[in-house]
């Protein structure tokens, strides 16, 4: 499976982005779909995550509230809708597919798309 992630760009603060990420091909329902985002300097780390089919998704602590992940299976897309945006949140932002079960860490993922940069203006 190949991932494309696209979206991304530069804001200012308290806007907002959409960022897209498609799949090359369908992926079993149950498989999990992951955002990631590396700041310059900074690990990468875990943003939010949810079930193919759309259901049971979890975010990070710093994201609640303000951005939400879905899924669309007939256009084997995810989707992270960003809003309220801080310049905190400037990153490249990386989707990413695991097998079901799939928590936060990087190593349940075994499919990453090449990124898109997202930068807040303060």
């Amino acid at each position: 499976v190949q991932l494309q992630a696209s979206g991304g760009g530069l804001v200012q603060a308290g806007g907002s982005l959409r960022l897209s990420c498609a799949a090359s091909a369908r992926t079993s329902s149950s498989y999990i779909m992951g955002w990631f985002r590396q700041a310059p300097g900074k690990e990468r780390e875990f943003v939010a995550r949810i079930r193919w089919n759309g259901r049971f998704t979890y975010y990070t602590d710093s994201v609640k509230g303000r951005f939400t992940i879905s899924s669309d299976s007939a256009k084997n897309s995810v989707y992270l809708q960003m809003n309220s945006l801080r310049p905190e949140d400037t990153a490249v932002y990386y989707c990413a597919a695991g097998a079901p079960g799939a928590t936060n860490a990087e190593n349940h993922y075994g499919y990453w798309g090449q990124g898109t940069q997202v930068t807040v203006s303060s």
